[in-house]
């Protein structure tokens, strides 16, 4: 069953807290707070900073924190197919290996990525891992104010987790990129199935520091120069010099932020070895992404498109105050990790790295499991003494129940046989219409055309093709598997024939005239035309259904 979680994504500019619980294929929003980070920029006590400034109307209990930055190490590790024990024992040889390696003490989780087709007899493991002292930071900020923790996890796999759950999920692939202040999380997915997951140094300060470089600015002024006046839309006019002045200083770190997102790419490529991944569309979040004109630029520049992923709008957020909603509203690019990380903790079902101090993971390994088995113990032999005379009982009814579902068995066995010669009786049924319609609909709808065109067609038009198909052609809206009679003729236009397009135009209107409810799709190119027509194809979307060949009469007719 979900639970009520907390999200809680702690940034450099903000600290993000969304409450709520996973439940009904979507998630019901409880409580949404954002505070400001009093912390210069540039300063190393933003930690700090942002949680001395969290004042909550509502407890934010099991807590799961997003991590992100220079600290935190997302990695990708291909192993053989070996059972769970030997993989830990695998993986925390390697975290203790890096540990040595960097000097500090480094707490660390892993899962497996979703089966590639491309890697064939080995795993790819996803392993996160976090300074301690990182997270005892954080540790103490959320106990100040009045917290508790149910796990650290990475940002970007709580990015994947708001995709997964919130975005439009196709076949193809896609990058998703949360653009924070000073580091960008990174997810490729092919359609439900995550590649890489990744945090990248860059984000918004990349365009504050061009704009304040530019006109001599504080970086607050030059973010707040950035919101109102910079834009990279193409083409885009300028209301004053000023205005062309931040545009131009920021296409220097546009071009950084497409590097990155590129280089993420070509990453993804060389540590999950698939050489042959493309990119199909990328999504933009976080507060970076609200840049004017930047899905232009960057679709511009990766050729693939680029749009902003607003997963709230599938979120129920009915249950919170008016300010608390109308914050959430102006707030949501930003909110979208918090999302996640609190999905992360309602949802049991989630693909999750859980990252933990390592105080806390032994008391949780001895309440979670050691005192749980003793007590296990205890109670395995008072269940069994009980069942032993609960399940005599049982056998005479079973026995019982047993004789009535054999007959019930019978009885149905006899209706599915019915049930499939009924599904034989009518596919053979179909078939016949189908055959019925081909014959029958083509004679009539060849017939009705060529009696229009004797009037509708202009005088300088003659038609040097005439053909009638039982085909799909998706642009009549006529669906493979779902084929019709569909008409198609092609003509030429006379030389110096005076209007043409009007003269066609017009012969389509006599056309949709005469055969009302009928698909048609014309084409003219210069002095050759052509019209495929179907007055069997379903009505067009928003438009009313009309009496034809191809129409059922409506109730009252």
């Amino acid at each position: 069953m979900a639970r009520t979680a907390t999200g809680i994504d702690v940034g450099m500019r903000t600290l993000k807290v969304l409450r709520g619980q996973y439940k009904g294929n979507t998630f019901h929003v409880s409580g949404f707070a954002v505070v400001p980070n009093p912390t210069p920029p540039g300063s190393d006590a933003w930690i700090e900073g942002g949680w001395s400034a969290l004042e909550l109307p509502f407890k934010p209990s099991g807590a799961r924190v997003g991590l992100t930055g220079r600290d935190v190490n997302v990695r990708y590790t291909r192993v053989p197919q070996v059972p769970d024990w030997q993989l830990r024992n695998l993986m925390r040889f390697e975290v203790s290996e890096i540990g040595d390696q960097s000097g500090s003490e480094v707490a660390s989780d892993f899962n497996l990525l979703p089966q590639i087709p491309e890697v064939e007899g080995e795993d790819v493991v996803l392993l996160a891992m976090a300074r301690e002292s990182l997270l005892e930071d954080h540790l103490a900020g959320l106990k100040a104010a009045g917290g508790s923790l149910d796990c650290f996890s990475p940002a970007a796999v709580a990015l994947y987790n708001a995709w997964l759950r919130y975005g439009v999920i196709l076949d193809d692939t896609v990058l998703v990129a949360n653009i924070g202040h000073e580091n960008i999380d990174v997810v490729i997915a092919r359609g439900p199935d995550l590649l890489f997951a990744r945090n990248l140094s860059g984000g918004g300060q990349l365009f504050d520091g061009a704009i304040a470089q530019r006109f001599g600015v504080s970086p607050r002024q030059a973010e707040k120069i950035k919101i109102e006046m910079a834009t990279l839309r193409p083409g885009a006019s300028h209301a004053t010099p000023n205005h062309e002045r931040a545009s131009r200083a920021i296409l220097g770190a546009a071009g950084q932020l497409l590097s990155l997102l590129q280089s993420a790419v070509l990453f993804c490529k060389s540590q999950v070895k698939i050489s042959g991944l493309r990119v199909d569309r990328v999504m933009l979040c976080g507060g970076g992404a609200a840049l004017d004109g930047l899905t232009q630029y960057l679709s511009s520049g990766m050729n693939v498109p680029v749009e902003i992923f607003d997963p709230f709008r599938v979120v129920e957020s009915g249950g919170l105050d008016e300010a608390s909603a109308e914050l959430l509203e102006e707030y949501e690019l930003q909110a979208v990790v918090a999302l996640g990380l609190a999905t992360m903790g309602s949802d049991p079902e989630a693909y999750s790295l859980e990252v933990l101090p390592a105080p806390v993971a032994r008391a949780r390994d001895f309440w979670g499991g050691t005192i749980w088995l003793i007590a296990a113990a205890v109670l395995a032999v008072a269940y069994l003494g009980f069942k032993v005379v609960h399940y005599a009982g049982e056998l005479d009814r079973v026995n019982d129940e047993n004789l009535g579902l054999a007959t019930r068995l019978d009885r149905a066995t006899r209706i599915d046989k019915q049930a499939r010669q009924l599904i034989e009786e009518n596919e053979d049924l179909r078939g016949l219409v189908n055959e019925l319609l081909w014959v029958g609909g083509t004679g009539e709808q060849s017939a009705r055309v060529v009696e229009l065109l004797d009037d509708a067609l202009p005088g300088d038009f003659w038609v040097e093709r005439l053909t009638s198909a039982w085909a799909f052609d998706p642009e009549i809206g006529i669906e493979r598997g779902e084929e019709r009679p569909i008409m198609s003729l092609g003509g030429r236009i006379q030389e110096g024939t005076d209007s043409p397009s009007r003269q066609f135009g017009e012969c389509i209107r006599q056309l949709e005239a005469g055969l009302p409810g009928a698909r048609i799709v014309p084409n003219l190119d210069r002095d050759v035309f052509k019209v495929d027509l179907s007055l069997f194809a379903p009505p067009a979307p928003g438009s009313e259904p009309q009496e034809g060949p191809g129409s059922e009469p409506q109730e009252g007719q």
